[in-house]
């Protein structure tokens, strides 16, 4: 038999690839519509309440507009009056000293819980959701909450101090005393929220680790420092991060402990203006007194200090992993 018939009867001669099929035959745009139309939603709205916004801001940033008046160009001049801003320097400062007073035992907290609760085996699911509750609580209900208990004269917080024979404190009156409460509250509400990430991360170092490390005597203080915690170093650097980005946009807790409307409020965040936060601040200059344009500005500046401080935190946690 020859090979042409063998060849045939195997399913004949395979025809050799003459090139890319003509420009005709290729998949044309246009049978895409479909998908196009169902993801256009989506960014309709971020062009909308997303890109126009930010675009926005950042031609306020350099107008004088009150919303009524016809928009006037300021140049630089809304930044110049910014650096020289007495009160927005005390904003900076007292968001930073809320931040790190809030942040660092916070995350310190939450990782204790989550090994204490990567230890148990009983009711872990319960735990979980005990601690995720708090983060998913209304955060003006908790600091109407936190208001009450710590109130000066018939706070719950006074009152059990009073029972142990202590003096009462004003802790809406002092100047640390009021960033202590801002700083319980949203302690209060984020620790849960940290410690099941951390927890997520713990479940993912493998067992055998820990038993290499048991085997070899180390005890539980160096397992921890040696094993855990460098494990964990990309959850943490998850964590610094984004409470870093919240930490420094603290708004809703002094907005309802204090006030924000500077115009009838002498004591809008609080006496002394000890919890006045940048973004509080913004909220007063925008929407208080109606001052659009500073308003754009001071919230372009809350953008770059919160863009450094993130950065600066992401390259110390992630330099230490090298």
């Amino acid at each position: 038999m020859s090979q042409a018939v063998r060849v045939a009867r195997a399913g004949g001669f395979r025809r050799r690839s003459a090139g890319p099929p003509p420009v005709s035959a290729r998949p044309s745009g246009r049978r895409f519509w479909p998908q196009y139309v169902a993801i256009a939603p989506f960014f309709l709205l971020f062009a909308v309440f997303g890109l126009f916004p930010v675009g926005f801001s950042a031609y306020l940033a350099f107008h004088r507009w009150d919303g009524i008046s016809p928009v006037t160009f300021a140049g630089l001049d809304q930044f110049r009056f910014l650096a020289a801003d007495r009160t927005f320097r005390i904003a900076v400062v007292n968001t930073l000293i809320i931040w790190v007073l809030s942040t660092l035992p916070m995350l310190a907290m939450s990782l204790g819980l989550a090994s204490l609760l990567n230890s148990v085996r009983r009711f872990r699911t319960l735990y979980q959701v005990v601690l995720f509750l708090p983060s998913v609580t209304s955060i003006v209900a908790v600091a109407i909450f936190f208001k009450a208990m710590f109130g000066n004269s018939y706070g719950v917080v006074n009152a059990a101090l009073r029972a142990v024979g202590l003096d009462a404190i004003g802790w809406l009156n002092g100047y640390w005393t009021i960033k202590i409460v801002i700083c319980v509250l949203l302690t209060w509400q984020w620790v849960g929220y940290n410690a099941i990430i951390y927890f997520a991360g713990l479940q993912a170092i493998p067992s055998d680790v820990y038993e290499a490390a048991k085997i070899d005597g180390a005890g539980p203080l160096r397992t921890f420092w040696g094993i855990t915690v460098p494990l964990l170093r990309p959850v943490i650097l998850f964590t610094v991060v984004i409470s870093t980005i919240t930490g420094l946009q603290t708004f809703t807790e002094p907005q309802v402990l204090f006030g924000s409307n500077a115009a009838t409020n002498p004591n809008s965040g609080g006496p002394g203006q000890a919890g006045l936060t940048m973004v509080l601040y913004f909220y007063q200059q925008a929407f208080s007194n109606n001052n659009y344009g500073y308003g754009a500005a001071i919230a372009y500046a809350v953008f770059a200090i919160v863009a450094v401080f993130s950065i600066v935190n992401w390259r110390i946690v992630a330099r230490s992993e090298r």
